[in-house]
């Protein structure tokens, strides 16, 4: 499935960039160019946003653009060893740049590439808790792409995010997700009989969870309203992982629509 797709200005736009850069980074090599659609645009998917914010982070930073693509693809050990040239550069820079030294240096970690610290501290409490690095990479994704758009509700989010983990019931559908990413590696078709029980429990639990939410009025309360953003995140969770769209069916047929922003189906209120 690819769902939504971006025009050129929405990517630019999403991303933080403008389409003159976009069409540069085409030149150079580090965004693919994807073919024209019937109509003649150029689609983008949500990769192509995170991408293209990866590329921003470093640019800003000062690598030249010769060396972006190089870095993103190194191996780990080598991209390392460049992040500490690159630090020791900035460091030597004038107080304007010391930002963006900041942020290029915390590339080795992973995580704090374009994430806030809220986020990170957020991810590392999801590795305390036993999610996997499978389970969090796309979960790191989806926060770059939310950092990016909306960073003003990146904070009371995280607040919110945090203090849920201490509920057994988010914590059991972290130990879901993971046996059920598990079992999928030896059965990709989905039909496995303890998969398909850990998905229907998941699904009551997150039912359980969001009818809470909705009695104390709090359903959407944090969450985007720009339906085009809601639309490429949950696509980008459909293509995730397969389990993400079979829970979204059966939260459909629990009375939920949606995913990065989840609503009661009219036709259960």
């Amino acid at each position: 499935m690819t769902g939504p797709m971006l025009t050129i200005s929405q990517l630019a736009a999403y991303a933080g960039v403008t389409v003159r850069a976009v069409r540069h980074y085409h030149a150079k090599g580090l965004i693919p160019e994807p073919e024209r659609d019937h109509s003649g645009y150029r689609r983008y998917d949500a990769a192509a946003v995170v991408e293209l914010i990866k590329i921003r982070t470093l640019a800003e930073a000062g690598v030249p653009l010769a060396r972006v693509h190089e870095l993103l693809q190194a191996e780990e050990a080598d991209f390392a060893a460049a992040v500490e040239d690159i630090d020791r550069r900035l460091r030597a820079e004038i107080r304007e740049r010391q930002h963006h030294r900041r942020r290029i240096a915390q590339l080795a970690a992973g995580d704090s590439l374009a994430l806030p610290t809220e986020v990170v501290t957020y991810l590392d409490l999801l590795r305390a808790r036993g999610a996997t690095e499978e389970m969090i990479a796309p979960e790191r994704d989806a926060w770059i792409l939310m950092a990016a758009r909306w960073p003003d509700l990146i904070p009371a989010m995280m607040v919110d995010k945090i203090a849920q983990l201490e509920d057994p019931r988010i914590q059991r559908i972290y130990e879901l997700a993971g046996t059920i990413a598990e079992r999928w590696d030896t059965d990709p078709s989905g039909a496995d009989s303890m998969v398909q029980g850990h998905l229907e429990e998941a699904a009551d639990l997150l039912h359980e969870l969001l009818q809470d939410a909705d009695a104390r009025g709090q359903l959407g309360s944090r969450q985007p309203t720009d339906p085009a953003y809601n639309n490429l995140m949950d696509s980008f969770a459909d293509n995730a992982h397969p389990a993400v769209a079979k829970l979204r069916d059966l939260l459909t047929e629990r009375g939920w629509t949606g995913w990065t922003r989840i609503e009661k189906s009219p036709t259960h209120t």
